[in-house]
């Protein structure tokens, strides 16, 4: 053999002895395209719903069953506007113990609302009497509580209405 063959010979023999299939560089793309192929070769997790939220019984409240209603003790929070019984109870922070609306929970806010006020004197103080007919509201009071109305009819359900204890115990002579 030439010079020349002898030293291809001997560089084919080196570059062999090292060239082997597991060069950290081939371990590096095997494991790359074995995982790829794993991934989309898997069985995908089936789809899950979340879970329904319960379903809504539409009530009848009273003035004095609306009260315990105010979130504390994990209740849900209950505020009624124009007679509406509204579930805030996803706005906890704001109508719940401690929080900035929270005299509102489990009483009818239609009063404070209109006037823009949260002073308790705006709330009803005879649980058993006749409901707050507004009609003493000005257009300004009358358009706030609109505006009110409005934005808990967008962001939270109705379920159910409040009524006096009179009409209350009328319903159910009526219902018998």
């Amino acid at each position: 053999m030439d010079y020349v063959q002898q030293r291809v010979a001997e560089e084919a023999a080196r570059l062999g002895a090292s060239d082997s299939l597991f060069t950290p560089l081939n371990v590096i793309l095997f494991s790359a395209v074995a995982y790829a192929a794993y991934a989309f070769l898997k069985t995908p997790e089936p789809a899950t719903l979340p879970k329904p939220p319960p379903p809504v019984v539409f009530k009848t409240y009273t003035p004095r069953t609306l009260l315990p209603l105010n979130g504390e003790n994990d209740s849900p929070v209950l505020l009624a506007v124009r007679g509406r019984v509204f579930d805030v109870t996803p706005g906890r922070n704001f109508y719940g113990p401690g929080g900035p609306y929270a005299n509102f929970a489990g009483r009818d806010a239609s009063r404070g609302l209109s006037h823009g006020s949260f002073d308790e004197d705006m709330l009803t103080k005879d649980l058993d009497g006749p409901l707050d007919t507004l009609a003493d509201l000005t257009p300004d009071q009358v358009e706030a509580l609109d505006g009110w109305e409005s934005r808990f009819l967008e962001k939270y359900e109705v379920i159910g209405k409040l009524v006096s204890v009179e009409e209350y115990n009328k319903i159910k002579q009526e219902k018998a």
